[in-house]
Formats: C-alpha cells, sequence, structure tokens
C-alpha cells in the first residue's frame, strides 16, 4: 500500500519545529488579510528551478505559475479551459501585481524534448501540443551553421521566454496595465549547474549576468 511520502512529512516536521516558529505572525497576517505578492513568476515545471529558493522569498511574496518550458500561450477566450490565462488573469486583475517575470532555464525537458522530436512526446495526449504552441503557424527552428547542439538548445530555451513575453501582450488586460505604467514585463534565465541568473535587458535583447546589476 502506497502511503504519503516520508520525505515531505519529515519536511513538514521540520518546518513545523523550525521555520513556522519564526514566520508564525506573517502566516497568521496572510490567513486574516490575504495575500498582496507584487510579483507574478512565470516558471517551469522543473524541480530545480523552484522560483522560491531561487529569489529567496517567504511566504505571501511571490505569486507562481508554472508549466512545461514557462510557456504562456496567447489570448484566446473560448469554451475550453486555459490554466495559465485563468492565473494570469487573477494576478493582473484581482491581485494587481507590478511585476510578472518570465523564468526560463538550462537544461529544460520540455525544450530538448521540442529540439530533439522525441516521438513519446509529439504528438502524444499533451505535451507535444503544449510544445506545438511555442511556434508560430509556418514559422521554422532549425539548428544555425556552426551553431552546437548545447548552443542551439540555449538559443531555443530562450526564446521561449522571448515567445512568453510577447503572447503576454497579446492579453488585453496586460496590456493596458503595462501601457499605463502600472506593471511591467521581465525576462530571465537561470543556470541549472552553477545557480546563475541572467536578467533580460530590454534595450539590448541580451541576457546579462544578474551579478552585473550588483
Amino acid at each position: 500500500m502506497l502511503t504519503f511520502p516520508k520525505r515531505l512529512l519529515d519536511g513538514y516536521r521540520t518546518f513545523r519545529t523550525q521555520r513556522l516558529p519564526t514566520e508564525q505572525s506573517r502566516y497568521r497576517e496572510l490567513s486574516e488579510r490575504g495575500q498582496f505578492p507584487e510579483v507574478m513568476v512565470i516558471g517551469c515545471c522543473d524541480s530545480r528551478v523552484s522560483p522560491e529558493v531561487i529569489f529567496d522569498v517567504g511566504p505571501g511574496e511571490l505569486f507562481v505559475m508554472r508549466n512545461i518550458a514557462n510557456l504562456v500561450p496567447v489570448y484566446q477566450p473560448d469554451e475550453n479551459a486555459h490554466g495559465v490565462s485563468a492565473a494570469l488573469e487573477y494576478a493582473v486583475n484581482v491581485l494587481r501585481v507590478k511585476h510578472i517575470v518570465v523564468l526560463g532555464h538550462a537544461q529544460c525537458g520540455g525544450i530538448r524534448a521540442f529540439v530533439d522530436k522525441i516521438e513519446p512526446l509529439s504528438p502524444g495526449d499533451f505535451i507535444g501540443k503544449w510544445m506545438a504552441m511555442f511556434i508560430k503557424p509556418g514559422e521554422v527552428v532549425e539548428q544555425r551553421d556552426k551553431e552546437t547542439m548545447q548552443q542551439f538548445v540555449t538559443r531555443i530555451e530562450k526564446a521561449a521566454v522571448f515567445r512568453s513575453l510577447e503572447n503576454l501582450m497579446t492579453f488585453p488586460f496586460v496590456k493596458r496595465a503595462v501601457e499605463r505604467g502600472d506593471m511591467q514585463l521581465h525576462g530571465a534565465y537561470f543556470g541549472v549547474a552553477e545557480g546563475s541568473l541572467f536578467v533580460l535587458d530590454k534595450v539590448t535583447k541580451e541576457f546579462l549576468s544578474a551579478k552585473e546589476n550588483e
């Protein structure tokens, strides 16, 4: 018989005895007043890339939406269910977040599956269709001359951040908030092996090391 994961129970006991006593008042305040995070992070489901850990935040500081390859679809209100769009609508229209960060990362399994055209994921039931959303109709994604496979994959991982930022602006409520100056959109890229963070420069369109901003 399967039981609740022991690792999680052990972690909860540590939380109860070590972290909770120092943050009890914070949790009580959040339960009574609700959440008011200023930042929404759209990240990947990858277990190695936790926004809360990377940015060292406490409870109530980030509104996080995670999915395969940190993708944002285009605005498409229809009869279907849209998890990312619903979270985005809540963050912007209800929580009134001031920043949305699209957080890409190295060694992304979704991107690698897309690049390698792994058969179990294409078409598959969900992942293949989800990753196909990354490409516009008629758009071709190929490895460039003299570009190594690693360079190609990294370029596509970063391109996913660009596409998601682009798609964010197809949402009328996002576009209005940005144009009014009430909210800003940001791109970031996390290197898993080194724990390095790169932030998108909106002028040069390049990812620059966060260390340069220290």
